[in-house]
């Protein structure tokens, strides 16, 4: 079944990008003269249907913004954890899975390639898409055993760490876990009942911006190439 929503993270404050983010939230940072998270919009928005964006700093410009680029609807996730959504909106009603991403990444994706992966391991609760680690970027190393994810862990390196990419499925989430934490707290109930896997599939592109100098960094190689 081809998956019909996603949702992009973009509630946070991005304090790292200051001063620019006193004026825009950071998924409106300019990039190549549009922002972070319209480039994410429209990449998605040819694959999957559905597209719900999570907002909280700066909410109403964000909102705004979104709404203009066709999303199909804002979630105001102020003062929640950034798992909040998959147990208190109309969301956590979807029997199906969902694709996940953050704002703050420039990113492509397989999107049907990541579907077939997450059919093939048995449709879990939640499934990672890991990345390699690179050097000088902190990240959460992932351990696992065919697939299924025994730990994560930012002090023992292992050779795939999380992009914030997933596939959830809010139903199957809400069946196994009823403390609705942050990810990392989501994750770690799920490793417990052996319903986090980790794709075999990667990213074809993956940058994570979280300074104005690696936004510079980005913008000016892809304006120059």
């Amino acid at each position: 079944m081809k998956i019909q929503h996603a949702v992009i993270l973009a509630a946070g404050r991005g304090k790292r990008m200051f001063p620019l983010t006193e004026v825009v939230p950071k998924p409106m940072a300019p990039i190549d003269g549009t922002t972070l998270i319209a480039k994410g919009i429209e990449n998605i928005l040819k694959y999957i249907p559905h597209v719900h964006i999570t907002v909280g700093y700066k909410k109403s410009m964000l909102a705004k913004h979104v709404i203009e680029l066709g999303v199909s609807s804002v979630i105001n996730t102020e003062g929640k954890s950034n798992s909040w959504w998959i147990f208190n909106t109309l969301l956590s009603n979807i029997d199906e899975p969902i694709f996940v991403l953050t704002s703050d990444n420039i990113i492509e994706l397989d999107f049907s390639l990541l579907e077939r992966s997450y059919y093939a391991l048995g449709e879990p609760a939640c499934m990672l898409v890991p990345v390699k680690p690179i050097s000088g970027l902190e990240g959460d190393y992932i351990s696992h055993a065919n697939n299924i994810v025994t730990g994560l862990d930012r002090s023992t390196p292992t050779p795939i760490y999380c992009s914030g990419v997933q596939i959830v499925h809010p139903r199957k989430v809400g069946e196994f876990v009823k403390n609705e934490g942050d990810f990392n707290d989501v994750w770690r109930a799920l490793i417990s009942k052996k319903q986090l896997y980790v794709s075999d599939v990667y990213p074809k592109e993956w940058i994570s911006i979280d300074t104005v100098e690696q936004l510079e960094s980005v913008q000016g190689k892809r304006t120059s190439g």
